[in-house]
């Protein structure tokens, strides 16, 4: 069952890649504001794992101006063409939720509208296992949905599309139970042409310092 819902989200992107980056340029979300936010609090050079980077234009080419970036996204379309357009960074093709990091090595994870794809009850799994991909005093950037639903849409941009989201008061669970610190997070409704008004979930979190 989780083999067929990635799969879905896989072959979905591969068929969809050009049409999704021309929908999603088309409207404004608040991403480079969050973006920059964590970047003000990285020192140049860090180390960066961007999970469902796609094409890698906006936000991967952005993290990769100062910093060693890896995309990693589960779309081999979307890989291949990330590699073309931001060659300063590298790519993996891989489920995010298969892949694997040595334990404190990264300085920080940004995952943008990715985790909405992952099944729910392995949403928190994943989160456990980011926290223990960053160092202690490591961010992670991301967004999650709101919903609290699970669903396949038959047409989603013209190809099936999976999607899962527990709610707010659920996801802040999450994070604190991977054992990250909140700094800010706030849910943020906008509206996406063709689909309507959608809320996502926007939050900072850190891995606490050692003591």
């Amino acid at each position: 069952m989780s083999a067929d819902r990635k799969r879905i989200v896989a072959e979905g992107y591969d068929a969809i890649s050009d049409r999704y980056f021309e929908w999603a340029s088309s409207f404004h979300t608040p991403a480079m504001r969050w973006l920059e936010d964590l970047l003000e609090r990285l020192d140049d050079g860090s180390v960066v794992l961007d999970l469902g980077c796609g094409r890698g234009v906006p936000f991967t080419e952005e993290l990769a101006r100062r910093h060693r970036v890896t995309g990693v996204d589960i779309s081999p379309r979307q890989v291949e063409l990330a590699r073309t357009l931001v060659p300063q960074a590298k790519f993996v093709a891989e489920d995010a939720t298969n892949l694997e990091q040595p334990s404190d090595s990264l300085d920080a994870v940004v995952s943008l509208f990715m985790l909405g794809h992952v099944p729910a009850e392995e949403q928190g799994p994943l989160l456990q296992r980011i926290a223990g991909w960053l160092r202690p005093g490591g961010f992670l950037l991301a967004t999650m949905a709101t919903s609290g639903t699970e669903a396949v849409e038959p047409d989603w941009l013209g190809a099936p599309m999976y999607f899962a989201s527990h709610t707010p008061e659920e996801n802040r669970a999450l994070v604190h139970a991977a054992g990250l610190e909140l700094l800010r997070d706030r849910v943020v409704p906008h509206h996406e042409p063709g689909h309507g008004d959608v809320s996502f979930m926007w939050l900072l979190a850190r891995k606490p310092e050692t003591t």
